[in-house]
């Protein structure tokens, strides 16, 4: 399980070679080469996305796999003080073969698809007349005649900025998640009306429940 996380972590956040680096950096291109109006705060935003993807997906891993163990040591079903039996918590164990396997079977292609298909999916007609490209978007036809290949394509992103920012979310993650681990609670603490709002997710859930669904029952 640990391999194929770090593999499918590795993928989400756009490193190379992994799948998801293909798909990310042909997607910023794009964005960037686009000549459609607002392309610009389309562009910072998939920039700002890089970083925080990568952040949010290492906090994932570290907190999981590293750092010090936030399970207690007691046995998962002992019996608390009242004589309750306590089904929660317990020490980690490997996932069972239903939950492995899968996870093997996706990181198996997080290798090999991005060297397999971004050429002909990106720049030839893979798809065939399932997905029609207007005129008036250019960027990939410009994307085109820059191919130089896989080579070329991987060695461009190694010194593009989305790469360092993905590294840089990474690091962010390793340095406030394993090594100065005191420092995202003064942090939430510092700026609790903004922590708030997005724990919250905007309120968007608590508007949805109250609104709709709510109303609906009363309706």
């Amino acid at each position: 399980t640990y391999w194929t996380m770090l593999i499918g972590s590795l993928a989400l956040c756009g490193m190379p070679p992994f799948a998801g680096f293909f798909s990310k950096d042909a997607i910023i291109e794009a964005t960037h080469l686009s000549e459609i109006p607002g392309h610009t705060y389309a562009y910072a935003c998939v920039m700002i996305g890089v970083f925080v993807t990568a952040f949010y997906t290492f906090r994932m891993f570290f907190l999981a796999f590293h750092g010090k163990e936030r399970f207690p040591a007691h046995d998962a079903h002992a019996a608390d003080a009242h004589g309750h039996d306590d089904h929660h918590g317990g020490t980690p164990h490997e996932s069972p073969w239903v939950v492995t396997v899968p996870l093997v079977l996706l990181a198996i292609p997080s290798i090999y698809t991005g060297w397999a298909y971004v050429e002909p999916m990106l720049l030839a007609n893979f798809f065939g007349n399932s997905i029609v490209i207007g005129v008036e978007h250019k960027a990939l036809a410009e994307m085109k005649d820059e191919w130089h290949g896989i080579g070329a394509f991987i060695l461009h992103g190694a010194y593009s900025l989305p790469l360092w920012l993905a590294v840089a979310g990474i690091a962010s993650a390793a340095y406030l998640y394993l090594v100065n681990t005191a420092l995202p609670a003064r942090v939430a603490q510092s700026l609790r009306p903004l922590y708030t709002v997005l724990m919250n997710n905007y309120y968007f859930d608590r508007f949805n429940d109250w609104f709709f669904a709510a109303g609906s029952r009363r309706i």
